[in-house]
């Protein structure tokens, strides 16, 4: 076990190389599941849990961890299997997604595999909305899980994503004086369902179109389609969102790929990911992206987009 907590802390030099480690894990004694190593801060054994009166079924308890009080989730409730029960002798693996930090109750840590992301695969097709699967991916002949910890903890603590209305009144603003005939169109690129639909609510407040793709390698695909083949959606698109943890093709690959082709280099691309905790904001200039925002607070992403789409209007008023 020291052996895993050591490299946990470790892994941070694999970004834009397309590659990620993984820790795997076992909520029971059957199905490996996994975790990007880049947001786990740290493996425990499970401390002494105080249970709050009146919290979601899956929140276990709260612990304490270095003065600070955060949630631990029984993760094997969380997607619909057995609760995990007496949470002796089991282990938390400590997270930050999302600006927060939380617990993941498991019941016990295997090991960290090196994988490239082309390796990581989209879930298999008819798992459903309801399935809490991102990704899976295949080490040693066995097929490895990689849960949408997004959809969890959208579930279990929920978030707000309503615009407030002065972010509101200024795009409506925007919207009037807009005489350009091409209205703003956003591609947006993440694997996870729920951060997907969260950034097209977004975008639907603000009364912009959008595209949406699963991975970094369809939005990278469909792009390069639009240069070949129909250019105006190309000279049409304000920018692109994307995420950068993403089967086949992460963010930070997407981005360089996108610099390194003539017909899409001017593309403006904000990062957006749940990795809040450990981003090397070095790494976004490394690659040539625009901008990076942690997910997901909806005034901020909306800010950023306007941003962009006035300045897209402007340049084509010059």
């Amino acid at each position: 076990m020291s052996s895993v907590l050591a490299s946990v802390d470790q892994r941070t030099q694999l970004a834009g190389h397309n590659r990620l480690e993984i820790l795997m894990f076992r909520l029971d004694n059957g199905q490996r599941f996994g975790l990007n190593v880049f947001k786990i801060q740290e493996v425990i054994q499970c401390p002494p849990l105080t249970v709050l009166p009146h919290s979601h079924p899956v929140v276990r308890g709260i612990a304490n961890m270095r003065g600070k009080t955060i949630p631990v989730l029984d993760l094997a409730k969380a997607i619909g299997r057995p609760s995990l029960g007496d949470t002796s002798g089991n282990f938390v693996i400590i997270t930050e997604f999302n600006r927060t930090v939380q617990g993941f109750l498991v019941k016990m840590v295997d090991r960290i595999v090196n994988m490239n992301w082309e390796q990581i695969l989209p879930p298999p097709k008819g798992t459903g909305r309801h399935s809490y699967l991102t990704a899976v991916t295949e080490v040693e002949g066995e097929l490895v899980e990689i849960i949408d910890v997004e959809k969890v903890l959208f579930e279990v603590i929920g978030v707000n994503e309503d615009i407030s209305s002065e972010i509101l009144a200024d795009a409506a603003e925007t919207q009037e004086e807009d005489i350009s005939e091409q209205p703003p169109h956003v591609l947006v690129a993440d694997d996870s369902m729920v951060a997907r639909n969260q950034i097209k609510r977004t975008l639907d407040q603000l009364g912009i179109e959008s595209t949406l793709a699963t991975d970094g390698r369809k939005a990278l695909d469909l792009l390069e389609h639009w240069a070949d083949q129909e250019p105006e959606k190309l000279r049409n698109l304000t920018m692109i969102i994307s995420d950068v943890e993403m089967p086949e093709m992460d963010g930070y690959t997407l981005t360089t790929r996108l610099r390194a082709d003539v017909r899409l280099k001017d593309m403006y691309v904000l990062l957006h990911t749940s990795l809040s905790g450990v981003f090397n904001n070095a790494m976004v200039e490394k690659v040539g992206a625009n901008q990076f925002i942690a997910k997901f607070k909806p005034d901020l992403l909306a800010a950023a987009v306007m941003k962009q789409v006035k300045a897209k209007q402007q340049r084509l008023e010059v």
